[in-house]
């Protein structure tokens, strides 16, 4: 990556010509990035003004990855407060925007040495996609915006994604740290949508090495993604309630996003039969663009700025939900 820096300088000097013209985009965060800057895209030719003009109208690279770096911080922080009890160093945190801090996390009991092995290979995983990313965009890479990963309140985050899916009551916590059963739960919340984002993203972004690395990011979040359905689901056949449980987040993060047929449980149509690997009927990856993703992470089917995993919102341009 030693052409990250002239190029994000490039992409730099090309938003403050393009602000403008890419405002009532940004505004409109339910006019998702993957009809409207996906079709823009692909419908126009290089070179000619009008395709310059067209394609204005989509996020910068710069701004994707921004926003991708926003949701590898969430992640990054709740594996390794899972796995060592503590979180990022400053030095990782720090940049463009209002810098917060984390709420909650702490170490996981982890008794099935399987998990554990699991885990702190995702953790390391997610670090250096923090790494990456920042690097990549230099100065132009977001601060950590404040973000919410407790198991203690039962107004927290994850309180209220287990409650959105009925595996809560009112008033009572869920605590993804308890046991390895309910940290595979937790990360269940997350991974599936790593992976849609990361799909949604690729069609916008024009510069082939951040492709690339993007497509890079987009493989790994699927195998960690792949890792988490296929342990729960092992576990599932002695213990019913894991698998109903990851059913039930499924379907409360389809029916936060607008689409609703974008996410699967881990089970397939047939009775005894698994569903690892959620594909549409073309045997493709799921997309989320990121106004979707943010009702998921935000906790809410309404547009807003912020809420849920991030209460004041994430950093960057990209930060409306639909």
């Amino acid at each position: 990556m030693s052409n990250a820096k002239p190029l994000i300088e490039t992409l730099d000097r090309r938003v403050e010509r393009r602000e403008r013209r890419r405002q009532f985009f940004r505004n409109a965060g339910g006019l998702g990035l993957g009809l409207v800057g996906g079709t823009l895209i692909s419908a126009c030719g290089g070179g000619s003004g009008d395709n310059a003009n067209a394609n204005s109208s989509a996020p910068t690279d710069a701004e994707i990855l921004n926003f991708a770096l926003n949701l590898e911080y969430l992640e990054s922080q709740f594996y390794s407060f899972a796995t060592t009890g503590a979180g990022l160093a400053a030095s990782m945190t720090g940049g463009v925007g209002t810098m917060g801090t984390v709420t909650g996390g702490q170490q996981v009991p982890f008794q099935d040495p399987v998990v554990k092995a699991y885990a702190n290979e995702i953790a390391k995983d997610e670090l250096e996609h923090v790494t990456f990313l920042r690097s990549a965009l230099g100065g132009s890479a977001v601060a950590q915006p404040a973000i919410d990963i407790g198991g203690t309140d039962p107004n927290g985050a994850f309180s209220m994604a287990a409650r959105a899916a009925g595996l809560v009551g009112a008033g009572v916590a869920f605590n993804p740290y308890q046991d390895d059963n309910n940290f595979l739960l937790g990360a269940f919340i997350f991974e599936d949508v790593g992976v849609t984002a990361y799909k949604g993203a690729a069609p916008l972004i024009s510069n082939k090495t951040y492709l690339e690395a993007a497509a890079g990011i987009l493989a790994a979040e699927a195998y960690h993604a792949g890792l988490v359905r296929t342990v729960l689901y092992a576990k599932g056949i002695q213990m019913g309630s894991l698998v109903t449980a990851a059913n039930a987040i499924s379907k409360a993060r389809g029916s936060l996003d607008h689409v609703g047929t974008d996410d699967q449980g881990i089970t397939g149509a047939t009775p005894g039969s698994s569903n690892i690997v959620p594909l549409d009927d073309n045997g493709l990856a799921f997309s989320r663009n990121y106004a979707n993703v943010l009702n998921i992470v935000y906790l809410t089917s309404a547009s807003t700025t912020k809420g849920g995993f991030f209460p004041n919102g994430v950093n960057g341009t990209l930060h409306m939900s639909a």
